[in-house]
Formats: C-alpha cells, sequence, structure tokens
C-alpha cells in the first residue's frame, strides 16, 4: 500500500481507535494539485463519486469509481478541472441489489468553534445543549443545493474512539467514526441527511478497551421506555406565554401567593386500558382543573427520561429528555405554555445528586468513572442504589447546572424543586462509622457538592429573571435560602419538613389526647424566619405504607374529612407557601401508587366534593388576601393572638401586610365546638368570617357565625382581650374547623420595618 493510503492509520480507522477520522476520510488535497477522496464503506460493492448532487435526476456531473484500497476503505484521485479543488460531490454506494447516493460527512467542517471548546474544558459553557448532543442544521451550500443534517457531539475524555450509529446507517457505527476535538474532550460528526426523529446511540471504545454502546447524555428525546436509544429532535414550537413571562420577571416569588398541586403525570388520569394520556391531553383536562381550583402553580415529578416507572422519575437516564411516555419535547412545551396562558406556573422536580445504574447510560461513560466519582464512600448511594455525581469534577458541574438552565430556558419553566439536597451535602449521609472519609477540614460536609449548589443557584437567578429554585433539605444546615455572597447556598426556598412531620404527628392522634403534644403544632414558628419555607404535604406522605392523608386522620368517616378541612384551613394561613399532592384536594381514599389513577370515583359523593370546594375556596381566599403571603418571610407579618390553649386544641394567630386587611386565623382541633369563645383581635369593628371550614357545603355540620364577627374594643367585655390585642369578640368555634376572619379595613398604611421582599428571594451570584 502506497504512502498515500497510510495502512497503519487506516487499520486504526477500521478498528475505531482513530481519534481523527476526517484526516484519513473526505476530501484531502495531496499538494500537488490534486485531490483524493477516501470513505469507509466495509459492506460496499461498489462506491462512485459523484460531482453535483446526485440523489436528484438531470443533477449529476461527473462519475469518478472509487477504488477498493484496504479493508473497506474505498479512495479515489480527482484530476482534470477538478485538480486542486473540493467540488460539490456526493458517494453513489451499491450495496447487492441496492444503491443509495449519500452526501459524505467527512467533507464538513466542525460545528463546535474553539470558544466552545475552551469553555467546556474549563466546565463553564452555560448552554451547553447548544453545542453538544445532537443538533439539526441547516445549511446553504455555496456549491450546490442546501443541505441539512444533524451534528452529534458527545463529552467522552478518556475514549479511545467513538462511534455514533443509528437507523441512518443500518446501525453499523463503523461507517461514522467521530473526531476528537481538541483536548476538549469533545467527540463530534455532522451527518448530513439525518433529521429529526432519528434514532441513533454511540459505540464508545472505552479508555478499558471495551466497546460499550451508549444513550447520549444530552438528548433533546429518547425512546418509550423500555427502549434504550436516543432520537434526534427539532423544535418547532412557538411560545404564545410572551405575557406571563414578563410578569414572571417582575414578580419575587416570596412576596407571591404560591398554592402548589404536585403532580406524577402518569397516574393523575389513565386511558380506560391503562395507556397514559399525552402531554396535550393532560393540558385539555389540567388546565382547566387547576384553573377551576385556584392553584397558582403544578409542581411535576420528574419529567426527565428514566427507564423504571416505579422510580418516579427520581432514577434518571437522559437529564435533557422529557419523558417520551407522554409525547415529544414540543408536546411537553405545549403542556408548559398552556398553563402559563392560563395563568398557572411550573415547577419541574429535578435530580442532581444521583443518577440511574442502566450500563447503556451515564454509567462509566468513556470506560472510566467520568458522571460518577470513583470513590465508592462517595460515588455510590447506599439508601437509594444509584450512583452519586462527581461534584468535584468541573465538567460535570457544569453539565449538571447547565441542565437546570436548559429547562427554565428551554421550557419556560418557572422554578426547580431539587431532590433530596440533604443526601448531597453530607459525606455520611445514610452511612455509617468507617463508610466515610471527612473532608479536607475533618468535617462531614461535602465540599464539592455545596460548591456545585451554589454554582447552580448563582447561575439560574443570574440568568432567568423570576425564577425560583426550591431545596428539599431535612436537616438543620444554615442558609439553605441565604444568597450565596454571605456564604448561603442560594436557593429561594427550603421545604419544611419539620412542620410536615411534627403537624402529620399531632393530627394522627385522637383529639382527646393532642392537648399533650399541642407546642407540636406551635414549634416550628421557632425557627419559621431563618428560611424561606414552602410546607410540603408531598408524595412522600402518602406511599409505602403511611396511607393516605384521609387515613392518617383518626375517627370515622366525617371526622376524617373534618380534620382535613380544618387542618388546609390552618395550613394556608400559616407562613410559608403551600403544596399539596394530586388527590388529596378530594380526599383520595387508598395510598398513591404509580401504576393507576386516582380515585376520582370519589367525587360521586358529596362529602368528598365539599373537600375539593374547600380546596378551591381556600385558594381563592388565599390568592386575594395579601396578608396572607406577603411577608411569609418575615416575622412582622404575623403574630399569635393565643399559642398556649391546649385545654381546648385552639390556635389563633393574625397575619398582616401594609395596606392590607388583617387576616386572622382560629383552628379548633377538638372534636368539640367552643361556644362563646372570646377571641383577642387586632381591630374594632365587623369581621367577615371569610372562609369556615365547617360549612355545610363542605360537608361540615354547618356550626358558625352568620359570615360575620363584630368586634369591641378591649376591656368592653369582662376581661382584657386574649393575646392583649386592642379588640375583642365572641364567637362560635365549630368542631374539627378552621375560621378566617377579614378585618373590615386596613389596619395601617405601613408597617415599618418590613422590606418589600423576605431575605434570600433572590440570591445573588458566587
Amino acid at each position: 500500500m502506497s504512502a498515500t493510503h497510510p495502512k497503519d492509520e487506516l487499520d486504526q480507522l477500521i478498528r475505531g481507535e482513530h481519534g481523527h477520522p476526517h484526516a484519513l476520510l473526505g476530501p484531502h488535497a495531496d499538494g500537488a494539485g490534486q485531490v483524493w477522496v477516501r470513505t469507509y464503506k466495509p459492506l460496499a460493492d461498489a462506491v462512485v463519486l459523484v460531482v453535483g448532487d446526485g440523489s436528484t435526476a438531470g443533477s449529476a456531473g461527473e462519475e469518478h469509481p472509487l477504488e477498493h484500497v484496504h479493508d473497506g476503505v474505498w479512495a479515489v484521485r480527482l484530476t482534470g478541472d477538478a485538480a486542486g479543488e473540493v467540488p460539490d460531490y456526493r458517494l453513489r454506494v451499491t450495496y447487492g441489489e441496492h444503491t443509495l447516493t449519500v452526501d459524505d460527512p467527512y467533507r464538513f467542517l466542525p460545528t463546535l468553534g474553539e470558544m466552545d471548546q475552551h469553555l467546556i474544558g474549563e466546565g463553564r459553557h452555560e448552554q451547553l445543549w447548544q453545542v453538544l448532543g445532537a443538533r439539526v442544521h441547516h445549511y446553504e451550500a455555496p456549491l450546490g443545493p442546501p443541505i441539512s443534517g444533524t451534528s452529534f457531539a458527545v463529552w467522552a475524555p478518556g475514549a479511545r474512539g467513538v462511534r455514533v450509529k443509528g437507523d441512518f446507517n443500518s446501525w453499523d457505527g463503523r461507517e461514522h467514526p467521530m473526531r476528537q476535538l481538541g483536548s476538549s474532550g469533545v467527540w463530534e460528526l455532522f451527518v448530513p441527511g439525518v433529521g429529526s426523529g432519528t434514532s441513533y446511540k454511540y459505540g464508545v471504545l472505552g479508555a478499558d478497551g471495551e466497546w460499550r454502546e451508549k444513550a447520549d447524555p444530552m438528548a433533546a428525546f429518547a425512546e418509550v421506555a423500555p427502549a434504550t436509544s436516543s432520537r434526534v429532535f427539532e423544535s418547532s414550537h412557538t411560545w404564545g406565554d410572551d405575557a406571563w413571562m414578563a410578569a414572571r420577571a417582575e414578580r419575587p416569588a416570596v412576596a407571591a401567593p404560591m398554592s402548589v398541586y404536585e403532580l406524577h403525570l402518569g397516574s393523575w388520569k389513565r386511558h380506560p386500558g391503562g395507556g397514559f394520556w399525552s402531554y396535550d391531553e393532560l393540558a385539555d383536562d389540567l388546565v382547566p382543573y387547576l384553573s377551576d381550583l385556584g392553584f397558582t402553580h403544578v409542581e411535576l415529578m420528574p419529567v426527565m427520561q428514566h427507564p423504571f416507572g416505579g422510580s418516579w422519575g427520581y432514577h434518571v437516564t437522559s437529564y435533557f429528555a422529557p419523558d417520551s411516555r407522554y409525547g415529544d419535547p414540543d408536546g411537553f412545551r405545549r403542556l408548559v405554555d398552556r398553563l402559563h396562558q392560563a395563568g398557572i406556573g411550573v415547577i419541574l422536580d429535578w435530580v442532581p445528586g444521583h443518577f440511574a445504574t442502566d450500563e447503556w447510560a451515564l454509567v462509566r461513560f468513556d470506560g472510566t468513572p467520568l458522571y460518577e466519582d470513583p470513590n465508592p464512600q462517595r460515588g455510590w448511594h447506599q439508601e437509594w442504589g444509584s450512583h452519586i455525581f462527581n461534584f468535584g469534577r468541573h465538567e460535570v458541574r457544569n453539565f449538571l447546572y447547565a441542565n437546570a438552565l436548559y429547562w427554565l430556558e428551554e421550557f419556560h419553566a418557572d422554578g426547580l424543586r431539587v431532590d433530596g439536597v440533604a443526601s448531597m451535602l453530607y459525606l455520611d449521609y445514610a452511612r455509617k462509622d468507617g463508610e466515610w472519609t471527612p473532608n479536607k477540614h475533618g468535617g462531614h460536609e461535602n465540599l464539592e457538592a455545596v460548591q456545585f449548589l451554589q454554582e447552580m443557584n448563582a447561575t439560574v437567578y443570574k440568568r432567568v429573571p423570576g425564577i425560583t429554585t426550591i431545596a428539599e433539605e431535612s436537616t438543620s444546615w444554615p442558609g439553605v435560602t441565604a444568597p450565596t455572597s454571605q456564604g448561603g447556598l442560594g436557593f429561594g426556598f427550603k421545604w419544611n419538613m419539620g412542620w410536615m412531620h411534627d403537624t402529620l404527628g399531632y393530627l394522627e392522634r385522637d383529639p382527646i389526647y393532642r392537648s399533650h403534644h399541642h407546642h407540636e403544632l406551635t414549634f416550628a414558628m421557632t425557627y419559621q424566619w431563618s428560611e424561606n419555607y414552602v410546607l410540603p404535604l408531598s408524595h412522600d406522605e402518602v406511599v409505602h405504607g403511611k396511607g393516605s392523608l384521609l387515613r392518617k386522620m383518626p375517627g370515622d368517616r366525617w371526622r376524617q374529612l373534618a380534620a382535613l378541612r380544618a387542618y388546609y384551613g390552618y395550613m394556608w394561613a400559616h407562613p410559608g407557601k403551600q403544596l399539596l399532592f394530586m388527590g388529596s384536594e378530594f380526599g383520595q381514599e387508598s395510598e398513591w401508587a404509580e401504576s393507576r389513577e386516582l380515585d376520582w370515583w370519589l367525587l360521586e359523593h358529596p362529602e368528598h366534593r365539599g373537600l375539593q370546594s374547600l380546596v378551591r375556596d381556600l385558594n381563592a381566599a388565599y390568592t386575594g388576601s395579601p396578608a396572607a403571603w406577603r411577608h411569609d418571610g418575615t416575622p412582622e407579618g404575623f403574630r399569635w393572638i393565643d399559642a398556649n390553649d391546649a385545654g381546648r386544641n385552639v390556635y389563633s394567630f393574625v397575619r398582616t401586610a401594609p395596606d392590607a386587611p388583617d387576616l386572622v386565623c382560629v383552628t379548633n382541633f377538638s372534636a368539640v365546638p367552643h361556644e362563646g369563645f372570646r377571641l383577642g383581635l387586632p381591630a374594632t369593628g365587623i369581621w367577615q368570617e371569610l372562609l369556615n371550614t365547617d360549612a355545610e357545603a363542605y360537608g361540615g355540620s354547618g356550626v358558625g357565625n352568620l359570615g360575620v364577627v363584630e368586634a369591641q374594643p378591649a376591656g368592653s367585655l369582662d376581661s382584657e382581650a386574649p393575646g392583649g390585642l386592642p379588640a375583642q369578640a365572641t364567637l362560635v368555634l365549630p368542631p374539627l374547623a378552621t375560621l378566617w376572619l377579614r378585618a373590615p379595613a386596613p389596619t395601617r398604611e405601613t408597617s415599618p420595618g418590613i422590606p418589600p421582599t423576605g431575605p434570600g428571594e433572590a440570591p445573588s451570584p458566587a
């Protein structure tokens, strides 16, 4: 074989180990005024180079048969008029009785520029999805018709070779080896003729010499499980939520109402045969349902592609692909768009702490522990049986925070609820002594994970105005919602798991025992102002033998529903935003299971429709009462009226905000009414009984105060007003019920010392 066709390099190419296949394949001037064109077609019987687009009748120009030079490699030397220049050409390839005309991937320049490669190498490419993955391109070709195709680019720095295989090459990746781009660790290839919908995978020759078939870590679309290939996708969606996006940018989340409906897409509703609803079908029912009930936001359990439905989406394999069980990525865009146009925000559950163990996904992607931490004490999650990301590697942190931006920018998500933050923060999480190693300071904090969370929060708040991030964090880690500039983690909110456990523990007891546990409900106020909180009644509380919220309540069915109504009334008025898992709004009877839809048949019963009606009215009263949400993060917006009425199981407090009527909440968690109940109030006059969870319309007993309560000056009755307030009233407290009372007018024009937003709402960049 001549030096023109170097055998050693061609053998490397054939083995899939040549990192620069473009140096051998495609057109190459030989320096003597001639052009050599090589192609690798190992199964071909004949190959002809056609000058011009030979796929269209009459467009073919000169034809140049290629010679088979070495083990599937074909070559031709162009002479004559074409000498020294690279013409616009195609390849006509014959396989037995079949002949195809194809474009040559190896005549195109890289689709990533030097700056992209530099930023990837430094782990600072904030829009990583715009350069990696499978991206459709359309080019105007000066020498021929327009060219469309797909650029494949994947980060695999330890790989000895990478090929792309798919529908376009009969899943034989030998014809499409990819090239390394400098020292970035990125392998790239533009394949003309490949368009949206094409399935593909990467063949990766690992550092250990083993070939692996891998889905694309940056894929925008994936096959429906149990199939495991990635799919090319080009969006054609035009957004119609401009008004929502503009208003969101001006609306700080901590000082706005937030009533969240947590939803699992696959089990909210199903087709009669058990099939999943599409994103569009969900939008048709979900949008009017949430609008009718008045929820301000919906929080979707993970919509990122995952193979095992029983993981509920928390074991992710494709972080950039919406779940294909329900349709394509534009279907998900339409769902978000329609929710926004109805005035409903969208929060996505996001899982950056750990990933699935499937061999075809991220695990040992290039033959090394690339995405996972190589230290088994840090890289394996013993509790969840999954791999933990290597937060100490800047490219991995870049992958994750770019993924956060992707969902916020490409899909217009309004927030991310970050799963399992506590498991990321502590090296000894779910580990015994001897199973973990302290950090460099001798502590148990995962310093690299802290750095990632700060980087992520600072980046998303900087780039996407009006969004929020929410931490599922169950420990006393300080400053979860403090700005990163002050050393905090930079989240907008933190789930108040302590409030949730305390209140459910209290309510699971029979009312006759609750007086002994009275301060389990008041304890949350001792730390309420340390963070910005969400009060979560989430899916975790209605699975794994815990029973539904309804079944947690003691007593007969009337008492169970009454207790839930009272609980929701207390929760909606309590400082902090609220989150309710689907089905709980109408008293789901059975424990939640992802494999079937909710118990919608319960709405045939008036008592369950009554609970649903209460939630509707709670949301309306809440959003219409700025005192209930404007100062969730500051103590000036809350005051106990009486936190110590343990004997009667009663709690009373007032919520305030400037230029808004005060809102008083009184909850009776005993099973008997309290006649002649004396209540301190901030002002005299006629207070509106804005809400009574014992109303007959909700399935209650109808005990109440006829819609109004008259407040007299303090001292006008027999004794001083409870709570030392300037006014007092006598009223009836229904059993297992919550009353909301609205002041006759704003009690103050301004409240000195109350800032317009809570601390830590919009974290500063690190």
